[in-house]
This record gives C-alpha cells, sequence and structure tokens, in this order.
C-alpha cells in the first residue's frame, strides 16, 4: 500500500481530473442532445429526397438518432461512474467512448465520400419519379414537395414535363407554379405560355442535398474527436484510483 503522504499528494489530481470528467460528462450528454436533434432534423427536412429513392436512401438519420439517444445514456453514466470512483466503470465508459468515436468517425467518412454518389442516385431516382409522376402516390407527392419548397419544375427545366404521360393528360402540376391564381389548365397544357408562370430547375435539389449532408458530416466529425477527451480523462482517472488505492467518499 501506498505512504499515507503519497496518497494525499494524489488526492488534490485524482478530485481534479474527477471535476474534469464530471463536467465533460455532461457536455457529453449534451452532444448527445445535438446529435439526437440532428438526426430527427435530417428524417423530417430530408424526408422528401430520400423517399424518391426509396431502396437506395441513407440510413444516416436513423444512425445519428440511435447513437445520440445511446450518448444521452452514457453520458448520465459517465457522471455515475465519476462519482463513485469505480475503476472497471470508468474503462467501461472509456471503451464506450472509443466506440462512439470509432462509429461517427466511420459515419462521416463515408457521407463525405459518398456524397457525390447520394447526388447522382438522387438525380436518377428524381427523374424517374417525374417520369411516372400521376399525382396521387407518394413519389407524387415528394415531387410536389420539393417543386413548392425550392421553387423549382423538372429535372432539368420545366420542358422536362412535356415528355411525361401526366402532361398529355392535365399539363404541368400544379406545384411548379409560382402564383396558383395565374396557373389556369389551359396554361399548364400549353408548354409555351406555362414558361412564363412556373419555375426551373432541378440543380437546387441537388445544392440543398449536398449541404444538408456536409452539415451532418461536419457535426459528425467534430463530436467524434471530442470523444478523446473524454477517453484521456476516464483512463487517467481510472488508472490514479487504481494505483493509489483511493477511495471516493
Amino acid at each position: 500500500m501506498s505512504p499515507p503522504s503519497r496518497r494525499l499528494q494524489t488526492k488534490p489530481v485524482i478530485t481534479c481530473l474527477k471535476t474534469f470528467l464530471i463536467s465533460y460528462s455532461l457536455i457529453f450528454w449534451v452532444t448527445g442532445m445535438i446529435l439526437l436533434a440532428v438526426g430527427v432534423w435530417g428524417k423530417v427536412s430530408l424526408e422528401a429526397y430520400f423517399s424518391l429513392a426509396s431502396e437506395e436512401s441513407t440510413n444516416a438519420p436513423y444512425v445519428l438518432i440511435g447513437t445520440g439517444a445511446t450518448i444521452v445514456i452514457f453520458g448520465l453514466f459517465g457522471c455515475f461512474a465519476t462519482c463513485r470512483g469505480s475503476p472497471w466503470m470508468l474503462k467501461l465508459y472509456a471503451m464506450f467512448l472509443t466506440l462512439v468515436f470509432l462509429a461517427e468517425l466511420v459515419a462521416g467518412v463515408s457521407g463525405f465520400i459518398f456524397r457525390h454518389e447520394i447526388k447522382a442516385k438522387l438525380g436518377t431516382a428524381f427523374e424517374n419519379a417525374v417520369k411516372s409522376y400521376n399525382g396521387t402516390d407518394n413519389s407524387s407527392a415528394a415531387v410536389d414537395g420539393i417543386q413548392i419548397t425550392l421553387h423549382c419544375c423538372g429535372v432539368r427545366n420545366y420542358t422536362d414535363w412535356s415528355e411525361t404521360d401526366y402532361f398529355k393528360a392535365k399539363g404541368i402540376p400544379v406545384s411548379c407554379c409560382k402564383d396558383n391564381t395565374k396557373c389556369s389548365e389551359e396554361t399548364l397544357k400549353d408548354i409555351n405560355k406555362a414558361g412564363s408562370e412556373v419555375y426551373g430547375c432541378f440543380a437546387k435539389v441537388t445544392q440543398v442535398m449536398e449541404a444538408n449532408l456536409g452539415i451532418i458530416a461536419g457535426i459528425s466529425f467534430g463530436i467524434a474527436f471530442f470523444q478523446l477527451i473524454g477517453i484521456f480523462l476516464a483512463c487517467c482517472l481510472s488508472r490514479y484510483i487504481t494505483n493509489n488505492q483511493y477511495e471516493m467518499v
């Protein structure tokens, strides 16, 4: 056993580490809430884009939601483990932080590497959705939602609708109109007249999609590297407690 003088010298160090780790765990809990919120936001705000390519859509929002919820739980566990001063609990906490770090790093890298591939798949899916548009199914609802929200029309421009079966029957969708009061049925069925009353084009969709995926990847990278601080603090505190047989009160 270490002499009393040695244990007295290490007590301020352990107390300091304990304070830092509790503060970190609280911040870690907040980052979990942020990830949870970003995941929900991504799921809600990008739902229309993902629904266009249902078979190829990304699971990133669900991964963030799951990771965020888990971090919230383990953030509280980290505070409890620190207060108890249990070496095995602190090691378990450090192990969890390591796993979270690796998971978020992989998610961030994957989102960054495959962002152009996602853009290409979304463009193909949107083009197919326009061609098969009927105004009633989920794919058509997604197309309408995108055109209304981003004030765009068609894949490249409004003339893309002239090649669809829907245009031959009913004209350009009302969701393309700048002002619904000026878009009569006659105007929507005449591609030349519709040009002055509808928006173009699809480029805005991919711009918004890439920007949002960039935000998600950036936040994932930032929070991932933040875990390294917690891993270091948890390992140091566990080592000090084990080596000096220090008991928390």
